[in-house]
């Protein structure tokens, strides 16, 4: 393609925010495919089939984007407002309008103008109509959250979302210097789990870290995930992100749970239970068919009883909107026994009627949820006792047969995945299954479906960790059957996902943790410094073998680990057992595997040297001497906010909870437990030791 066809198209593709190609993580260029393109902005709205209606394409641009008065959001930091730009034909400047302000207080203010009376910004000449753009002014300062800004003028109406919110999101505060560890909570083993643990065993978790001194426990996401038909158990594909896994809930908690007892002292219940228990991996499918013919029973009971009319199931129902549509999709679903893709054209559009499914499974799913909410809610007063509170995980897509998608597909971009474009790990790319967010239909609808996400992660979280912080600036779309190599980035409004996120964590009083691992953009670090976003430092990435300093300054308010759930564990990484792991995956070659081996080598040479000559280690190298060492250096070495171990890493295990680039069912992703149960931490050698160690250091700075 010669680069004067290449101008319009590039032009258009700016015009939608589509990047024309792409940096890899060796700093080559990449142009974006000329049909990948395409394809992006057919998803984007564009009407074209071919390069030859780029002209005409990017006509039709020119002129809706002139033709719309108003841009859909306009956020206002620090109730500071820029000024809206006002669209007009120049023939209508001494037109008589009216403005009002809709306050989310309810208040409202209206005032009359001419746009004559404000500064012509930029002009242009569309289809032979002279058009203005004015900046209107705003009165400030608006106060802060959600407000709405409309303009009439002679039978027309322009609309505009105010967004007014601080510009650094919420913290810290004194509780979040502390420490804490992580582990999934499928696989946390108590004597008292059913095959996973549940919110029980992760509060007795929380209480078993602040015990030890620490503040904090992390784990993976806890929502509503397929569990059966389909099965999808990663914890970043959910069904929803609107709603809570009932696989954790504890049904001894609950009033009902006197109803199932015929159900849970069945010999064959007990059977099932000890064999799950006892299984060195998660069975998801086994396992939540035990749970559910025990919650089944507990809602039949529930129901019978008219709980329904229970004050706190009402007052659940009326605040959780979407809580009964929620319900019945599922419901449909289960009954169908098919991806909502397939269902007949009346319910793929939403609409539901009490035929389409089985009233009991409406019910439960309606119920589930309600038990679930509760006792996270407990857990979130729970944790904030003696520390920051949760510490939630917020992925970064949803399953495309799951509940959103179905429920907002306006706010997604069904006929692409989101993905990333190779590297020299994954040569061909990756493809991650779930539609990108559609950055224009969000802006259109005010960011609905995001602030839903954030409320329902907000009112429990002490603590929110952003799965990929880089998808704030641009994502890696890939159209289907396209394959990941022939994607291209398309950007959102950054500066509006921002203030949306720092507006809810102010007012949820929650802070934020961003993850940008990876290829990140140069724009994205600074803008999380300014925001109060915190950023990851990893041990494994930030060790080189550099005898002067072969760890890098924990940046302040930075969160350490030395590793996340998809990279190799601490032991694994020190004896290099993911190298060969990879070697015999065919992931890399024998020369590779060498020349990772000896780099290896040197850096475990000059981190020990590093560590003897603090004095945190002596002649003994033993990894779990090396570890402690690693962790209190960590504490000690910068200013993080709070240093959090992998609570595997302490008793040397050498599985990591996920391998990417590869499926559950190639590998026991998501899926292995940990290898001792809650209740013999104390007695493990060395790791109380370790973490009272770690405790020291973290208070040391304080």
């Amino acid at each position: 393609m010669d680069a004067t066809a290449q101008y319009p198209l590039r032009q258009l593709a700016d015009s939608y925010g589509v990047e024309p190609g792409y940096h890899d993580d060796l700093k080559r260029w990449h142009d974006a495919d000329p049909e990948s393109l395409l394809a992006v902005l057919r998803l984007l709205g564009a009407h074209l089939h071919g390069l030859g209606d780029v002209e005409a394409a990017l006509r039709e641009r020119r002129q809706s984007l002139w033709r719309r008065p108003l841009e859909p959001m306009l956020v206002a930091w620090d109730g500071r407002a820029p000024g809206a730009l006002l669209r007009l034909p120049a023939s209508e400047s001494t037109t008589r309008m009216e403005c009002r302000i809709d306050y989310e207080s309810g208040e409202s203010k209206t005032w009359p103008c001419t746009a004559n009376m404000f500064h012509v910004v930029e002009g242009a000449d569309v289809e032979g109509v002279a058009y203005e753009a004015r900046r209107l002014t705003l009165a400030s300062p608006l106060p802060i959250g959600w407000h709405k800004l409309t303009v009439q003028w002679k039978g027309h109406k322009a609309e505009c979302t105010l967004l007014s919110a601080p510009t650094r999101a919420y913290g810290p505060d004194k509780r979040m210097h502390t420490w804490g560890v992580f582990l999934p909570l499928y696989a946390v083993r108590s004597a008292r789990d059913w095959g996973t643990g549940d919110f029980t065993d992760l509060g007795n978790l929380i209480d078993w870290v602040q015990n030890q001194g620490g503040g904090i426990v992390g784990t993976l996401p806890l929502l509503a995930a397929y569990l059966d038909k389909p099965l999808e158990p990663s914890p970043y594909s959910p069904a929803s992100r609107l709603f809570w896994n009932e696989l954790y809930i504890d049904p001894r908690q609950a009033a009902e749970f006197t109803a199932a007892q015929g159900v849970v002292n069945a010999r064959n219940f007990a059977v099932e239970r000890d064999a799950l228990r006892a299984a060195p991996l998660v069975d998801y499918k086994r396992t939540a068919a035990l749970k559910r013919r025990v919650l089944e029973e507990m809602s039949r009971a529930f129901f019978a009883k008219a709980g329904q009319q229970l004050p706190d199931f009402q007052r659940f129902t009326a605040s959780h909107s979407r809580v009964e549509e929620y319900a019945r999709f599922r419901a449909v679903g289960e009954k169908r026994g098919e991806s909502w893709w397939a269902w007949p054209e009346r319910l793929r559009n939403g609409l539901i009627e009490d035929g389409d499914y089985d009233e009991a499974a409406r019910r439960y799913h309606h119920y589930v949820q309600w038990l679930a909410d509760a006792q996270v809610s407990a857990l979130a007063k729970r944790a904030g006792k003696r520390g920051p509170g949760l510490y939630l995980d917020l992925p970064l897509g949803v399953n495309p047969d799951g509940y959103d998608v179905w429920s907002d597909r306006e706010a997604f971009a069904v006929g692409a995945s989101a993905g990333a474009p190779p590297d020299s790990f994954f040569t061909l790319g990756q493809e991650w299954g779930f539609p990108p967010l559609h950055p224009e239909n969000l802006r259109r609808t005010g960011y609905r479906y995001l602030r839903d996400v954030l409320k329902h992660h907000f009112q429990y979280a002490g603590v929110l960790r952003i799965d990929h912080l880089m998808g704030l600036h641009r994502f890696y779309w890939v159209p289907r059957n396209f394959g990941a190599a022939k994607g291209v980035y398309v950007r959102y409004s950054s500066d509006e996902l921002y203030a949306v996120f720092c507006l809810e964590s102010n007012r949820n009083q929650c802070a934020l943790v961003g993850e940008d691992l990876g290829t990140v953009p140069p724009e994205v670090r600074p803008a999380m410094a300014h925001h109060n976003i915190h950023r990851l430092y990893l041990g494994q990435f930030e060790m080189k073998p550099d005898r002067n300093d072969p760890f890098t300054w924990v940046q302040g308010g930075s969160v350490a680990s030395l590793n996340t759930h998809d990279l190799p564990t601490f032991a694994a990484f020190w004896n290099d057992v993911d190298i060969a792991d990879r070697q015999s995956q065919g992931l890399i070659g024998d020369e590779e595997a060498r020349r990772e081996r000896e780099y290896r080598r040197n850096l475990r040479e000059v981190v020990l040297e590093k560590l003897r000559q603090e004095g945190r280690i002596g002649d003994d190298a033993d990894p779990k001497w090396v570890l402690r060492a690693c962790l209190t250096h960590m504490a000690q070495y910068g200013e993080p906010l709070f240093v959090v171990s992998n609570l595997e890493d302490l008793w040397l295990s050498n599985e990591p909870q996920n391998r990417p680039g590869t499926t559950w069912t190639q590998q026991p992703n998501w899926q292995t437990k940990a290898a001792h149960p809650l209740e013999a931490l104390d007695g493990l050698p060395g790791l109380r030791e370790t973490l009272r160690s770690l405790d020291q250091a973290v208070r040391s700075r304080r």
